[in-house]
C-alpha cells in the first residue's frame, strides 16, 4: 500500500526489483566499471547508420537482457516507462517499438532513470501493474549533435564540462525480487539562474540538495543511516556544490556521498573533464554496480538520487536559465 511519509515522499511495501541489465559503449567499457556491464560495444555505432539509431539499439538491448534474465516475455510486462535526452525521446520510441508493450514516455533529462524507476514502482505497488519496466539511455554522439556541436566541428570543452555516457540501463519492477523499493521522492524544480550549458553540475546541484533534504525531513532519517547516497551525474563541480549546500543546512552527506558521473570514468586517464553525464550514466551505474551489490547483501540501504537539467537547445538559445530536477529512490536489500 502506498502511504505518504511527510510532504514529498511516498512509502512503499511491495515493490521489488526482479531483474536489471546494463549496456555501454567503448569508453565506458574502458573505465573503472567496465567489467560490471552486461554488454559492451567496441563500436559506438552498434552497426547502425546513425548515432540516434545506435542509441535506440542500446535501449532495445538492455530491455532484452533484463527480460531474458527472468525469462519474462514482452507480453508479461504491463507498462514500459522510458525516456532519453533527444527531442521527442526518439531513442526510446524507436528502440522500444518492436516490443508492443504499453509505453509511457518520460522526460527527466539525466534524472530519467530515477523518474521511470520511481513511477514503475508506484504502478506496481498500487496494483496497476504486475510487472513494469523502467529504462533509459544516452549516447555521446547523439547528445553532442543535439545540444552542442556535431563531432566534426572539433569544439573545445571547458573544464566544467561533462562527458555524456554512451550507455543504457533497464530495471524490471515486480512484487518479487532481491531488492525492495522502500521510498520514492519526486523532486521539485530548482533554478538558481545558471545559464552555462557546459556547467550542468552547478545547475543540478540545488535540485539534488532540495530533494535529499526533503527526504530526510519526511522520513526523519540522517545521511549516516544509509550505506551510500548515489547522485546521478553531478560530476566533480556539482558534487562539491551539493556537499556545500547540504552542509549549509546542517546536513553533512560527504561521508556517504558518491556520484555516478565520477564512478563511471577515470577522470585522470580518460579526459572527461568534470566527469560523466547523460541519462545512461546513472542508469548504467545503477544496473551495473549498485543493484548487484544490494542483491548480494554487500550494500543494505542506499539512496539513488538522479539529477537532470530541464533545458532544450531552444531555451538555451533564447537565453533562459537551466532548471534542475532530482528524483530519489530508496533501495533496500532483501538479503
Amino acid at each position: 500500500m502506498i502511504q505518504r511519509a511527510g510532504r514529498y515522499t511516498l512509502s512503499l511495501d511491495e515493490a521489488r526489483l526482479a531483474s536489471w541489465a546494463s549496456a555501454a559503449g567503448k569508453k565506458e567499457a574502458e573505465g573503472p566499471l567496465g567489467t560490471c556491464f552486461d554488454e559492451t560495444f567496441s563500436d559506438n555505432s552498434l552497426g547502425q547508420e546513425s548515432w540516434e539509431k545506435a542509441e535506440a539499439m542500446l535501449q532495445k538491448t538492455t530491455v532484452e537482457l533484463a527480460l531474458g534474465k527472468i525469462s519474462l516475455p514482452p507480453g508479461g510486462v504491463d507498462f514500459i516507462l522510458a525516456g532519453d535526452l533527444l527531442n521527442q525521446c526518439i531513442s526510446s520510441t524507436f528502440g522500444l517499438r518492436p516490443f508492443g508493450i504499453p509505453f509511457l514516455g518520460q522526460y527527466g533529462a539525466c534524472s530519467t532513470m530515477a523518474l521511470t524507476l520511481g513511477l514503475a514502482s508506484v504502478l506496481v505497488e498500487g496494483g496497476a501493474a504486475r510487472q513494469a519496466a523502467a529504462v533509459t539511455s544516452s549516447h555521446f554522439c547523439s547528445a553532442e549533435r543535439q545540444f552542442r556541436l556535431p563531432l566534426e566541428y572539433g569544439g573545445q570543452r571547458s573544464p566544467t564540462a561533462q562527458w555524456t555516457a554512451t550507455a543504457s540501463g533497464c530495471v524490471v519492477v515486480s512484487r518479487e525480487g532481491p531488492v525492495q523499493v522502500r521510498h520514492v521522492t519526486f523532486g521539485r524544480i530548482a533554478d538558481l539562474g545558471i545559464k552555462d550549458a557546459a556547467n550542468m553540475g552547478a545547475a543540478m546541484a540545488p535540485a539534488a540538495a532540495s530533494t535529499l533534504l526533503d527526504f530526510f525531513q519526511d522520513t526523519g532519517t540522517r545521511p549516516q543511516d544509509y550505506d551510500a547516497i548515489y547522485t546521478g551525474d553531478l560530476g566533480m563541480v556539482g558534487s562539491e556544490l551539493l556537499c556545500q549546500l547540504t552542509e549549509k543546512e546542517g546536513c553533512s552527506i560527504s561521508a556517504v556521498h558518491e556520484d555516478c558521473g565520477l564512478l563511471l570514468f577515470d577522470r585522470d586517464q580518460q579526459d572527461v573533464h568534470a566527469g560523466g553525464s547523460g541519462c545512461g550514466c546513472s542508469a548504467a551505474v545503477l544496473c551495473g554496480m549498485i543493484l548487484p551489490k544490494l542483491a548480494s547483501g554487500e550494500l543494505h540501504s542506499v539512496l539513488f538520487a538522479a539529477t537532470g537539467a530541464l533545458m532544450s537547445p531552444t531555451s538555451s538559445q533564447q537565453g533562459e536559465s537551466i532548471p534542475g530536477i532530482s528524483h530519489l529512490v530508496h533501495l533496500v536489500s532483501s538479503c
